[in-house]
């Protein structure tokens, strides 16, 4: 049995062959996409300007997602707000919403569960289940934007999963949030993280889209980063660079690199050192973020002291520094903690 087409991840020329496959006028498709990326609306039968008629038959000849709600969790000291969402299939993923002087910015999912298993991240603790379709990601920054009635300005996918491990979906995705018809949020406003899939980085270059690229770095050195991060047994560190230069060569972007600082580990003013030895001359901007103590995993973030020391070891040499402000610390708005303590519970349910 072939499965229904998913009509909120198509851009509107493909909606329109479907609508007019469905002997409709074509002008319907229009209607239909303003309703669900513009309007954003959550089921077919808001649709209101289409005949009843109409709607039935939507609803037999095509799949439309919408996420559920089942949690979300409030942050009493900056409102930052981390959401639990379920899929059709019932799996779970988080979404967070954190706010800026400039806006509203989201950080989604774009995969349940995560196959990357970084030694200090809790998003692949429960496993990697699939990829995200276009439409759930999509839905994730919807669902959030209709609950706080505000339109969202930034958007990161540095939630669960590795983004460029779900790459079609990806690409597609980002085709239709910036869509003048939809949401049309600028593509400099999109940041999307990847812990370093070297050959998709190359591919990602190609595509020539002003998006941001946030590579998690986090250690200045091979044998280090093979420690901390089982994709650099497969991708050299200074294979990563060199497609790092290739993606500003055919973008003009900056790349970001993202590094977790580790109490004992990788904050110490050696790799402070190697780190601007190794970025030096490249068009970057090092992002530090003291990592969040993750309960099953061993290592403990760096204290506000050995921080601000390694920050200004780096801007002595010349590399551009900031140190991410820390948003939901005390509703664990890092991603995985909701999401696994809910399977956990369902588990415990079944019993």
């Amino acid at each position: 049995m072939t499965e229904k087409p998913d009509i909120k991840s198509m851009n509107l020329t493909e909606l329109t062959s479907f609508v007019t496959g469905l002997s409709e006028k074509s002008f319907r498709a229009k209607q239909i996409y303003q309703w669900m990326h513009h309007k954003q609306a959550a089921s077919i039968d808001e649709m209101t300007n289409l005949s009843v008629l109409f709607r039935e038959k939507l609803k037999q000849e095509c799949r439309f997602v919408s996420l559920k709600q089942v949690d979300v969790q409030i942050s009493k000291e900056d409102g930052t707000r981390k959401y639990l969402f379920a899929l059709e299939d019932g799996n779970v993923i988080e979404s967070v919403l954190m706010r800026y002087k400039y806006g509203s910015s989201i950080c989604i999912s774009s995969q349940a569960g995560c196959r990357m298993g970084c030694r200090f991240c809790a998003s692949a603790l429960g496993g990697f289940v699939r990829g995200l379709l276009p439409s759930e990601m999509l839905e994730q920054i919807y669902r959030i934007s209709k609950d706080i009635d505000e339109r969202i300005s930034h958007v990161v996918v540095m939630g669960t999963g590795e983004p460029l491990d779900n790459y079609d979906n990806l690409l597609k995705f980002i085709e239709l949030l910036t869509d003048e018809n939809g949401l049309h949020i600028s593509r400099r406003n999109l940041t999307v993280s990847t812990c370093g899939i070297v050959p998709e980085i190359y591919r990602l270059a190609e595509e020539k889209l002003q998006i941001t690229l946030a590579i998690s770095l986090h250690a200045p050195s091979q044998e280090k980063r093979r420690m901390l991060m089982p994709i650099a047994e497969k991708y050299d560190l200074k294979e990563l660079l060199e497609a790092c230069r290739y993606y500003f060569e055919k973008t003009g972007r900056r790349i970001t690199f993202e590094y977790a600082l580790a109490a004992g580990v990788n904050d110490m003013e050696q790799e402070a050192e190697e780190l601007s030895k190794l970025l030096k001359g490249m068009n970057c901007h090092v992002n530090l973020i003291p990592i969040n103590p993750v309960r099953e995993r061993s290592f403990q973030g760096s204290g506000q002291r050995e921080v601000l020391a390694f920050k200004e070891q780096l801007e002595k040499n010349r590399i551009h520094v900031t140190v991410r402000r820390e948003l939901g610390r005390d509703i664990d708005a890092a991603c995985g903690q909701l999401r696994k303590r809910y399977m956990e519970g369902n588990l415990k349910g079944q019993e």
